[in-house]
């Protein structure tokens, strides 16, 4: 089970992608619990964390990013990793609304209760929704977010991964026997449920994706990047990276743009940006402190290459912190 202050995913493997993604930790999570009965639609929008969406009892409709609907049953889990704009509906025709946030009733630590979510017909189908926003600390991983999909369900994936029906019919059994805890627990199955989602995501072949798994699962070049993501604050070199490989730099770099995608020094800035962008707004550091671990002689500086590497500047970054 995933610890709440440090959830990690991972395997038995030793393989740097193995190594990394022990790494990857789920935090920030809050989670939503409706009973829904009668017509309702409910528009989600685009948002800078992950949603999380698990149906019991009726089934209902998902919009999803990509303007397609498709039919959730009970039992289905769906994962939207970079936040997108979706809806969940009892029908595709229902004209959509914002989900309603008042009425907020804490369950325990990390789960509460919708009242104004639930819909006022006094006979009907009667869905249950249970429903997160987590945040993954990928910035370390940031390659791996873009070869996500937008919309990533746990039944395409239960086949080659035997884990996950067993999760599924937990969590229908804690959402539909309302014993005492069960809120907790469904959180907690949750927090599973999303990473093995991502594993096995992965362990597939993250959707035969190239590039950066391909490099990762090289012998040679993802030994490199393990200790890239090892030490983010230390500024690597082409001819310390090379020295590593066992080969010279011109070889080195060529055979990393190669399967890697881009140039080892455009790869050790990003890397060192993401991770300064964590330490800004999860950690709260100062701009100050992040730019001298970096070993930047300036702030300013620092926040030029910042801005040029993450799209915005770390100021408003660390706004989003406070």
């Amino acid at each position: 089970m995933l610890d709440r202050s440090s959830k990690t995913l991972g395997s038995n493997g030793s393989d740097p992608l193995t190594d990394m993604l022990r790494g990857l930790r789920l935090d920030g999570v809050e989670y939503h619990r409706s009973r829904i009965v009668g017509d309702w639609s409910f528009h989600y929008p685009a948002q800078a964390h992950a949603h999380f969406h698990f149906v019991a009892g009726h089934g209902c409709w998902l919009l999803g990013p990509d303007g397609q609907w498709s039919s959730l049953r009970t039992g289905d889990a769906v994962l939207v990793p970079r936040g997108a704009a979706h809806t969940l509906a009892s029908r595709p025709d229902i004209p959509p609304r914002p989900f309603p946030r008042n009425d907020r009733l804490a369950i325990c630590e990390t789960v509460y209760d919708y009242a104004g979510a639930e819909a006022r017909a006094e006979t009907g189908d009667v869905t249950v929704l249970f429903c997160g926003s987590m945040r993954f600390n990928l910035d370390g991983l940031h390659p791996l977010m873009r070869l996500m999909p937008d919309l990533m369900r746990a039944q395409e994936l239960m086949v080659s991964d035997p884990a996950i029906p067993h999760l599924l019919e937990a969590m229908v059994s804690e959402c539909t026997m309302s014993r005492v805890g069960a809120s907790g627990i469904l959180a907690r199955l949750a927090d599973v449920m999303a990473a093995q989602i991502i594993r096995s995501w992965v362990e597939n072949g993250c959707g035969n994706s190239a590039g950066w798994i391909a490099a990762m699962r090289d012998p040679d070049v993802g030994r490199v990047l393990a200790a890239i993501h090892a030490e983010p604050e230390h500024d690597w070199t082409v001819a310390e990276l090379a020295k590593r490989m066992g080969i010279s730099r011109s070889g080195f770099a060529a055979k990393f743009t190669a399967i890697v995608g881009e140039t080892p020094a455009r790869y050790v800035a990003e890397v060192r940006m993401h991770q300064a962008r964590q330490w800004i707004l999860r950690d709260r550091m100062r701009i100050a402190e992040a730019a001298h671990r970096l070993g930047y002689d300036s702030e300013a500086s620092f926040s030029r290459a910042f801005k040029r590497i993450i799209g915005t500047a770390p100021g408003k970054v660390r706004a989003l912190a406070a």
